[in-house]
């Protein structure tokens, strides 16, 4: 019985082993830089309840991951990114342009599976976000109006209507797909959603249904080693 256990033992050891062996690089734990583009924008709907039709701005970021392998071809990615978001609402003649920046901590489960000399790869998983900062453009004809973007949970009467403020936190959605090459180099396309509303409870409104949540995609280019 024990001769039989023992070898069962080393099997499962040697199986375990032999997979590993399989995939080679791939379960080794490796970091990554990268950099990218893309556009984003601010949905949601407005103080009486409509839709908002606010329109995409161009955006980018910049971050670095680490990738943790948790079983074959499959890997734990946690990271950290600098990145902006925002929207554009035009209104009559006037046009309101929100840049927000943003560092994200995103905490990925990433499929990875060879193909040709590279590897294909799929992640998923949540983010983090805090607000740092940002810039408010206001257009009306020929006169713009620039202005820092504030970040509250809650607005008071006395907080300036000329303001523009968002909730500090956010949070929601990752979701990518691309390719990496053996030489470590990789391309991926991205999305965000975002869950949480990022407007600030405004007592300086009798009635205020206003919720705004980022969202946007974009191409990302990078290194692992």
């Amino acid at each position: 019985m024990k001769t039989k256990i023992s070898l069962l033992t080393l099997v499962l050891v040697l199986s375990t082993t032999l997979t590993f062996a399989q995939y080679g690089e791939e379960t080794r734990t490796s970091f990554g830089i990268l950099a990218g583009v893309g556009l984003q924008n601010l949905n949601g709907k407005d103080m009486s309840g409509d839709k908002l039709d606010n329109k995409m701005v161009f955006a980018y970021h910049v971050g670095l991951n680490v990738q943790f392998p948790i079983a074959p071809q499959f890997y734990f990615q946690p990271g950290l990114t600098f990145g902006t978001k925002g929207g554009k609402n035009e209104t009559g003649n006037v046009t309101s342009t929100y840049n927000i920046y943003y560092l994200e901590l995103p905490l990925n489960l990433l499929y990875k599976a060879r193909l040709g000399s590279g590897y294909i790869h799929l992640g998923f998983g949540p983010y983090l976000g805090y607000g740092i900062g940002g810039k408010a453009s206001v257009k009306t004809g020929s006169v713009t109006v620039d202005s820092d973007i504030e970040f509250k949970k809650e607005l008071e009467i006395g907080d300036p209507l000329t303001t523009a403020y968002f909730r500090p936190f956010d949070a929601g959605a990752n979701i990518f797909f691309g390719y990496e090459m053996s030489a470590g180099l990789f391309a991926q396309l991205n999305a965000q959603l975002g869950m949480l509303n990022v407007n600030p409870d405004d007592n300086r409104l009798p009635d205020n249904d206003y919720a705004i949540k980022n969202t946007g995609f974009g191409l990302s280019i990078g290194y692992r080693f």
